[in-house]
């Protein structure tokens, strides 16, 4: 297996499918500037596949109307915004049309494109750079939704998000992009739909997306020396979900964290602890949610602070279940 940053194993997914599929492409603005190209593929990506780069002027909601349209057409795009919060400008063309295009042609049509985007409190972004959308994703029938939380995740992931026939929000938290690991060779590829375990434990069960895996994972480092034996569990793909290691997790601990950096109200978090309510399986000690305030992230780096879940706020929720 070979070390990867987390930003070096998106590109080497991107390039492995422009090497294996010629209906590859990459739409937005933001890809030659932006973060993803931060690194040693830059050059050699630019010079190889030039005429499959797409940087038109920016307008997001022209932007995804094109890879939408291009996938509807037979290609494959990589559609970049740059920050989620672009993409809201392009939410008709993402959750109501890319969404809903296979239903609406009675699956006569797919739309194989992957919306990417970086997410979440990047520190002092304001307001308008901080946001975590995946709940309004989640909520939008039609999309799948992939959380990566490690370099691994994000090439497995998005390989199998190029070979899907359905539209795809890749979300992509802005503090994970010099995160290193192991990630395997050859043709490797993540089902979606499959939840991992990212620690084993039989106290107290935590169910984390995205950045928050890592956090929970620090949380649970510190916890074991308190004699807390937690289990960390990552959905890695939001939409499909899978419920069944969530919840025989739950069942096993009988206790549930759910963590989410998004707001609260109506987060992925309240998702999971709704349905392990569903399910009926008897708790030890009421859930536990740990996500931001239903507040606006301020660009004052204390207020930041003060909003955002971090690993002192995932021990704190985990001892409230546990104790």
């Amino acid at each position: 297996m070979a070390k990867k940053s987390f930003i070096q194993a998106m590109m080497d997914a991107i390039v492995y499918s422009f090497e294996t599929d010629p209906t590859t492409r990459v739409v937005g603005p933001h890809f030659a500037a932006g973060r993803p190209l931060r690194d040693d593929t830059k050059k050699a990506f630019f010079e190889t596949y030039k005429n499959r780069l797409l940087q038109p002027p920016i307008s997001e909601s022209a932007i995804a109307s094109l890879g939408a349209g291009a996938a509807m057409a037979g290609l494959r795009p990589f559609v970049n915004f740059g920050t989620s919060t672009f993409a809201f400008e392009a939410w008709n063309q993402i959750v109501n049309e890319a969404a809903n295009a296979h239903f609406m042609s009675g699956g006569q049509m797919s739309v194989p494109v992957i919306f990417h985007m970086f997410s979440g409190i990047r520190g002092s972004g304001g307001v308008q750079h901080s946001q975590s959308p995946q709940s309004a994703f989640a909520n939008s029938p039609g999309l799948q939704l992939i959380m990566p939380a490690s370099p691994a995740d994000m090439q497995g992931l998005l390989r199998t998000a190029f070979k899907s026939p359905n539209p795809t929000v890749l979300i992509n938290h802005v503090k994970l992009q010099g995160l290193e690991g192991e990630v395997p060779d050859g043709d490797f590829a993540i089902p979606f739909g499959q939840a991992d375990i990212k620690r084993k434990g039989k106290d107290v069960t935590v169910v984390a997306n995205g950045l928050m895996v890592q956090r929970a994972l620090a949380a649970a480092a510190d916890l074991a020396g308190e004699g807390i034996d937690v289990e960390v569990v990552d959905p890695r793909t939001v939409v499909p979900l899978d419920r069944e290691t969530i919840f025989a997790s739950v069942r096993k601990t009988g206790r549930l964290v759910a963590l989410d950096e998004a707001s609260v109200t109506c987060s992925i978090a309240s998702e999971i602890v709704a349905l392990v309510a569903e399910a009926g399986i008897a708790l030890k000690s009421p859930p536990v949610r740990v996500a931001r305030p239903d507040v606006p992230v301020g660009y004052s780096q204390p207020i930041e602070d003060y909003v955002t879940p971090n690993v002192d706020r995932i021990k704190e929720g985990v001892r409230r279940a546990v104790k």
